[in-house]
């Protein structure tokens, strides 16, 4: 039998939720993708609380909430302990959003799924790798590696590929084959990019403000740099905020992930030393207070959260809908039950109930009630750790009573001299003890000594280089402290006058403070427009896609029902015959039929074989016979006869261009004529076939030479051969 391989999805199929998909390669658990939506609804999690301790690796392939969105709560509140794996990008955009979206909630609820230190500790356990990286796990996972691949959507998205005895497992969810201006790919839209600009430009030019709701640190990105070349091309000069939480620590971490972009922004930056993400007519806010105060005009805001459902854009939505002449610009589709989406599939102008809260400081009567409750608290535990510690020296003090050490000094003998044991039978060993804990292993209360253990040599101490080394770990660490006190800290440190008084209190939360809600219906009258800047492949170019990689075995997931309905019924048609797609919690078996062995190759067999050199690879022919080697496994050896000849084999992708230049280095000559070469008067080579497709004969590279039989001929033919 082949690699054993079971498909369960967790979350994310038939419907729009979240994407958390449980994939097992021959016993080993993958939990690839591990999302939430903007209502946090813990119910969605069920299914993945029942497999969370039977997970042995997470792969995560994008840095948006609807790809990791829960990874901290599982990790808190699920049991889930297992190693992840992601790009570099992913993991540090994701730490940015998984912030933004923490700060957010805590601005306008009691938010306590999970906390910021709940988001380093889970992040602290990814294991970061680069593009095409091959990462072989070890103890359970004996002989599976895993890479990532380009996924284009967002900066450092990944496609999984999971290999195990030559087979794969391709994961490909949310993947873009456009080129964008930040993110490498096929072909480029840039008149939507125009049609963009011209609709923003139009609001602004009559009066109104332009709201973009946005994410946090991904699909925003495209955004702004389409923002940055239109207000460049077309002379603009009205201001563009970017406001969230963590907007200057993303945009900083975006100018240092340069070789993950597009090409056209890595040249450039060879060439000129400008980095694309120098934003020089966007604005980075981290308050809103500071927007207050700078839109006296016409103003483009992008804001989070994209769903509508908190953030910013929450706030600055209810303020600005009531104008006719404001506009709401939606660059993605909103989640399933959100405002967004709500606005998207019933335009205005209409009537909209939102909820809006605040947290304000207490004051008077609630705030003393707050301290006075804290204060019965602090005094309880105090109680506690009290009694606990006297449990702690009972216990101590009895084992040491027991000990007939002449040293001891037992505060219960009747000779004791009275001036010695004062007006308390005990008090000479209260002062002994008094001020600290002895050991429970000190046969007598003493004070602390430590043996220096030091080794020395004739230059004196012997010092361990390895206790100097600050491992990458520890430095990860740092870096996210620092991150996080950025973002807690502005006032004081860095981003002075970014915050005023009351809004870094309530994010310090040094003071008692309380979240204040009422609900407002608004009258929305703004215009109102959706354009797709999602950076996903459409239908047309996913069937296409999947018809060129012609899959083995093909799992849908990921879609509302009847988009997936259509898509599985085209694949059964024009793919492969083996087409799933599995509802939540059903597991689908796609096993290989091919059947695999693990051999050995003998010496004698390797001591004839021939190898040539095929750029990083050696390929030779092996003619052999299967026999079983000492401990019973199977073993290739010689035939006892000679071996018949082989046919010639074209192997690799032939380059004409490197066919070319091998020809005209023996002394032929050598022209392009057409989609073929031309050597000399007589002779054509051409090659047919394509090697990057799979799945069919067509896709067989041969060379075919024509031409009458003369020297050039022969020369060319024993020469591909």
């Amino acid at each position: 039998m082949g690699t054993s391989v079971q498909v369960t999805p967790l979350c994310g199929a038939y419907n729009e939720n979240p994407l958390s998909y449980l994939v097992s390669v021959d016993g080993f658990n993958f939990l690839i993708d591990c999302g939430w939506n903007d209502h946090f609804d813990p119910s969605l999690l069920q299914p993945i609380s029942r497999f969370a301790s039977t997970i042995d690796a997470v792969l995560l392939s994008h840095s948006d909430t609807l790809h990791l969105g829960s990874l901290p709560y599982a990790m808190k509140q699920l049991g889930l302990s297992a190693p992840v794996y992601s790009t570099e990008p992913v993991y540090r955009l994701g730490l940015l959003t998984m912030y933004d979206q923490y700060l957010s909630r805590k601005q306008v609820s009691e938010f306590d799924l999970f906390t910021l230190d709940d988001i380093d500790s889970a992040f602290q356990s990814i294991t970061r790798l680069t593009y095409s990286q091959n990462h072989h796990l070890s103890g359970k996972g004996e002989g599976i590696v895993i890479a990532p691949h380009v996924a284009g959507h967002l900066l450092g998205g990944t496609v999984w590929k999971i290999t195990k005895d030559g087979e794969d497992v391709i994961y490909a969810v949310d993947f873009n084959h456009r080129k964008e201006r930040h993110l490498n790919g096929i072909t480029y839209k840039r008149h939507q990019d125009k049609e963009f600009g011209d609709i923003i430009r139009e609001t602004l030019r009559a009066g109104g403000n332009v709201l973009l709701p946005v994410d946090s640190a991904g699909r925003v990105l495209e955004l702004l740099l389409i923002m940055e070349s239109y207000w460049a091309d077309e002379s603009l000069s009205y201001p563009i905020f970017f406001l969230t939480y963590v907007a200057s620590s993303t945009v900083d971490y975006i100018k240092s992930f340069l070789e993950w972009m597009s090409d056209s922004i890595t040249k450039s930056f060879e060439l000129t030393g400008e980095n694309a993400f120098l934003l020089k007519h966007v604005t980075l806010l981290v308050n809103k207070t500071e927007l207050d105060k700078a839109t006296d005009g016409p103003t483009v805001v992008l804001a989070s959260m994209a769903s509508l459902e908190a953030g910013f854009s929450h706030d600055i939505f209810v303020e600005w809908a009531t104008d006719p002449k404001n506009r709401v610009l939606f660059t993605e589709r909103g989640q399933f039950g959100t405002l967004a989406r709500m606005l998207q599939a019933d335009p205005p102008p209409k009537a909209v109930k939102v909820t809006m809260s605040k947290r304000v400081l207490l004051v008077g009567k609630e705030l003393i009630a707050y301290e006075e409750e804290q204060n019965r608290i602090k005094k309880e535990e105090a109680l506690k750790a009290s009694l606990i510690k006297e449990e702690e020296l009972k216990t101590s003090h009895g084992s040491d009573n027991n000990m007939s050490d002449p040293m001891v000094i037992d505060a219960s003998n009747t000779h004791a001299s009275p001036d010695v044991a004062g007006p308390r039978g005990g008090g000479f060993r209260d002062v002994l003890i008094d001020g600290f804990v002895p050991p429970s292993s000190s046969v007598a209360p003493m004070f602390p000594f430590y043996e220096n253990t030091s080794e020395w040599d004739d230059f004196g101490k012997i010092i361990n280089p390895d206790d100097y080394v600050i491992k990458d770990e520890d430095m990860d660490l740092a870096a996210m402290h620092l991150m996080k006190s950025h973002l807690n800290l502005r006032l004081v440190v860095i981003w002075i006058g970014k915050f005023d008084d009351g809004s870094a209190s309530l994010i310090l939360d040094t003071k008692p403070s309380k979240v204040v809600s009422n609900e407002l219906t608004v009258q929305v009258r703004c215009s109102l427009k959706y354009m797709d800047f999602e950076g996903r492949s459409d239908g047309r170019s996913i069937k296409s896609i999947h018809s060129q990689i012609a899959p083995l075995k093909l799992v849908l997931v990921h879609g509302s029902a009847e988009p997936t309905e259509h898509l599985k019924h085209h694949c059964l048609n024009n793919v492969c015959p083996h087409v799933y797609a599995p509802q939540i919690e059903e597991t689908t078996d796609v096993t290989s039929d091919l059947c695999a062995y693990k051999v050995q190759l003998s010496e004698k067999l390797m001591s004839n074989v021939l190898f040539k050199k095929l750029g990083d690879y050696e390929i030779a022919w092996v003619d052999a016979e299967v026999g079983k080697a000492d401990g019973g496994l199977l073993s290739l050896l010689p035939l006892p006869t000679s071996a018949p000849p082989h046919k010639s084999v074209l192997v690799g992708d032939l380059k004409l261009p490197d066919l070319k230049q091998f020809l005209s280095s023996k002394g032929i000559q050598v022209e392009f004529s057409g989609k073929a070469l031309r050597c000399g008067e007589y002779v054509t080579t051409r090659k047919v076939g394509d090697a990057s497709q799979k799945g069919g004969g067509s896709s067989t590279q041969q060379i075919v030479i024509e031409g009458p039989l003369c020297e050039n001929y022969l020369y060319s033919q024993f020469n591909l051969l």
